[in-house]
């Protein structure tokens, strides 16, 4: 899929290869003014459009490239619900109230997303069934606390697998077990994107594509985005522009950075073959810092994601960075044609929280998923349209949790960031 008038296309993914077709959307020419203006067309910011489209406003979304371009629209379209960082994690560094209130959201995210599908009839393939797997016994042991402490919160769908259950599920012996979330699943990313799109104009918003934004001015009374032809000012401004804001709004930079993760698809497998490796057509994720994660596509290929890229930069062979790993897990496939490799960025915060906050007095931003955006997006892109349309009680929870900048700075962060990795990669290795 490529752009329109010669603007930015997608990248060469799968995805974009089998996109359901979308109309061309023009740049933001001319001065106007209007109720929201939100920065970036994925998850984030289309999901509190159409939120606030949903309640009567009239609302204009700026995207720099085209709806779906950046991480919504290149990721694994996996359903994973939770944070990054666990309950667990979040009941210790910021108390049981805290970790009572995520508990009571994390399934939100796929919830949205599948009414979303239904009410406004989006074909993006939505399949269900997630399953965490389990290279040692240490990770059994931390998935079967995991599963616990969820229950415990009264999230009960969820159940271990022993390694001849897991086989159900994944047809490979590099597992000793894992664990399924039935309330998991997996979709095609960026069709969920423009079908959201499409169900945003249809309520009157307008989004503007190939448009990049030059400034924002989030300290007037009603803010202004300016681009190369035009500006918009807004009673109200979200800022979504996740990994890919860029140097624009300074005050954002130092609280995520970019990561790069990458994904392979295969050539189509055939019925037959694509059974005998995922029998249940679920979506996987094994538990290591720096995971393996893949699944089915609707046409029966492979796709097959992983590894990091602190800074958001791409490696110079997507197809020699992966194909060792899912060659690992599937020996089935060795020789089997790759057809597509991409990249994409992420935003990783350093406490792995997603980060929800304003600017001004009108100007509000949410960033920060660290790999778990699919989901957490369509629920913060609500909680901003609650906090927008007057009831900001779940907003303030997460604009009161503490932030802190990445060590080092933006000089330094990328190196410190690497160094961690190495650390929690030799302890998978080591199975501690």
């Amino acid at each position: 899929m490529f752009a329109a008038n010669g603007g930015t296309p997608h990248t060469t993914s799968y995805y974009a290869a089998s996109a359901n077709p979308s109309p061309e959307r023009p740049p933001l020419k001319g001065d106007q003014t209007i109720d929201v203006c939100i920065v970036g067309a994925g998850y984030s910011g289309l999901s509190t459009g159409l939120h606030l489209a949903e309640k009567g406003y009239k609302v204009a979304i700026i995207e720099a490239a085209q709806v779906g371009w950046g991480a919504s629209g290149r990721n694994g379209g996996q359903l994973v619900n939770g944070l990054n960082a666990s309950l667990q994690t979040i009941k210790k560094r910021y108390g049981a109230d805290t970790a009572n209130f995520v508990a009571g959201l994390v399934q939100e995210g796929g919830e949205i997303i599948r009414e979303r599908i239904r009410t406004y009839d989006i074909q993006c393939d939505l399949k269900e069934g997630n399953v965490f797997t389990a290279f040692t016994d240490a990770h059994m042991r931390e998935l079967e606390e995991r599963l616990n402490l969820w229950a415990s919160y009264g999230i009960k769908n969820q159940e271990m697998l022993d390694k001849a259950e897991l086989r159900r599920h994944v047809n490979s012996d590099v597992y000793v077990g894992g664990v399924i979330d039935h309330s998991g699943g997996h979709i095609h990313p960026l069709n969920l994107a423009l079908g959201e799109a499409a169900a945003f104009e249809k309520l009157g918003g307008v989004i503007y594509e190939n448009s990049p934004v030059t400034s924002v001015d989030t300290e007037a009374a009603q803010p202004v985005v300016r681009t190369a032809s035009g500006s918009i000012t807004c009673k109200t401004l979200v800022l979504c522009g996740n990994a890919y804001l860029g140097h624009v709004v300074p005050a954002l930079e130092s609280r995520v950075m970019p990561v790069s993760t990458q994904i392979l698809a295969t050539e189509p497998l055939g019925e037959g073959r694509a059974h005998d490796l995922m029998p249940t057509d679920v979506c996987v994720e094994d538990v290591r810092y720096i995971l393996d994660y893949y699944r089915l596509s609707a046409d029966k290929r492979m796709l097959f994601g992983g590894g990091l890229v602190y800074g958001g930069t791409d490696p110079s062979d997507i197809k020699a960075k992966l194909l060792p790993n899912m060659h690992k897990v599937f020996p089935q496939l060795k020789g089997v044609k790759i057809d597509y490799a991409w990249s994409g960025n992420f935003a990783l915060s350093f406490s792995r929280v997603p980060q929800m906050g304003r600017l001004g007095n009108n100007t509000y931003f949410a960033h920060g998923y660290s790999g778990h955006g699919v989901t957490g997006s369509h629920t913060f892109g609500r909680i901003l349209a609650e906090a927008i349309n007057g009831d900001r009680s779940r907003f303030d929870v997460f604009e009161k949790v503490p932030w802190f900048p990445f060590p080092g700075g933006r000089m330094f962060r990328v190196p410190y960031s690497v160094v961690g990795s190495w650390w929690y990669a030799l302890r998978d290795r080591l199975g501690v």
